[in-house]
């Protein structure tokens, strides 16, 4: 059942269209892949759904409703959850003070709830929780940042690079919270990532960025077995 669409994104620096008409469908529950060479868009396109950058023109459906002029905040009070690749905490506050702000609108006990949820799924931040998260590493920061997430209660969590930077075994744990989010908890996730073969392997389906459009889309099979991947994805590691 899809829960998020977009129909015909376009979005402008100045003249240049770093968005050309992109138009795409998620469905609840899945892991839906944005994959494509440096400068396709695909940051830019998660930044424009959540809307932290406006749009030019097109829609963004999440739930039969049109939200492309709906400011972030609102979207976050919706459940949807916008992971940057970096800043993606708050660097002057503890493990905890983290967790606890990522559930400002929920009351007390839920949050109290929510913290044990995404401490259960995270338990390496259960001995860090009074550590500022600035002087985290980026594996340990990665953590608290998707913790967050699960502590708003999302429903669609977005995800931009988050095995960025990270030595190949951090990312391997990374790529597996991501499938215990989903099947554990229902998330449905949006998720871009350099690291276009094994993302593929955990995602459902995806979409392939070039240039700012949708060069093709399919099953993450279909995508891993298309004649032109390799081509589409020259500068993507891990292919």
């Amino acid at each position: 059942m899809e829960i998020l669409r977009t129909e015909n994104i376009v979005k402008c620096f100045g003249e240049f269209r770093a968005l050309n008409g992109v138009s795409i469908s998620v469905n609840k529950g899945d892991v839906t892949l944005i994959i494509g060479p440096n400068g396709s868009g695909k940051s830019t396109f998660l930044k424009t759904l959540f809307g932290l950058t406006k749009i030019y023109s097109g829609e963004i459906i999440f739930k039969d409703k049109n939200i492309a002029k709906v400011p972030p905040h609102q979207k976050a009070r919706m459940k949807i959850a916008y992971l940057p690749q970096t800043n993606n905490v708050f660097a002057n506050l503890t493990v905890e003070e983290n967790l606890k702000i990522a559930g400002y609108v929920l009351d007390k006990d839920k949050v109290k709830e929510r913290i044990e949820i995404a401490l259960d799924v995270f338990p390496e931040l259960k001995d860090i929780l009074k550590r500022k998260a600035g002087t985290l590493s980026g594996g340990q920061r990665q953590f608290l940042a998707m913790g967050m997430a699960l502590v708003r209660d999302a429903e669609v969590l977005m995800l931009d690079e988050p095995t960025a930077q990270l030595s190949p075994k951090l990312a391997e744990v990374i790529f597996e919270k991501i499938i215990e989010m989903r099947d554990e908890f229902g998330l449905t996730i949006l998720l871009v990532e350099q690291n276009a073969k094994r993302a593929l392997e955990i995602s459902d389906n995806g979409y392939m960025f070039v240039s700012g459009r949708v060069a093709f889309e399919g099953t993450a099979e279909e995508l891993l077995n298309h004649e032109k991947f390799k081509e589409y994805s020259l500068g993507i590691t891990a292919i």
